[in-house]
């Protein structure tokens, strides 16, 4: 039970990074600090989303799932709704590129925008 538990928290935990990574640029329009935290995340997430890595989350979340004595996606709520969201059936390499470039394309233009504000903001006060 405890095992299944700590495989749940950790697929939450996992789709909590992913929402920050996709939309954390949001974040930083209202909250410029919140850049500190989203632009490593956004950095990593590029990476093993570009690179064709596993997220280190994933093969933990595996074992306590193991342990658990669970296999595949069977199972409660957590796995039916939220595991298809983070493994998508039919997820390819080429589709996993195009999202993670799509992420990166998306965050740098909020962060542009974000910039842009910045600057006029500035120019306003001098």
């Amino acid at each position: 039970m405890q095992a299944r538990l700590i495989a749940d928290l950790l697929l939450m935990l996992h789709l909590a990074f992913i929402v920050f990574v996709v939309c954390g640029g949001l974040l930083a329009l209202r909250w410029p600090r919140a850049a500190w935290a989203h632009l490593p995340a956004a950095a990593w997430g590029a990476v093993v989303e570009l690179g064709g890595f596993i997220c280190p989350l994933t093969p933990l979340e595996d074992r306590y799932r193991r342990l658990a004595g669970q296999a595949g996606i069977d199972g409660g709520f957590i796995e039916h709704y939220l595991l298809p969201l983070i493994y998508p059936a039919g997820l390819t390499r080429e589709i996993q590129i195009g999202l993670g470039l799509f992420v990166v394309v998306l965050n740098l233009a909020l962060y542009l925008w974000a910039w842009h504000r910045y600057r006029r903001r500035a120019a306003r006060m001098q």
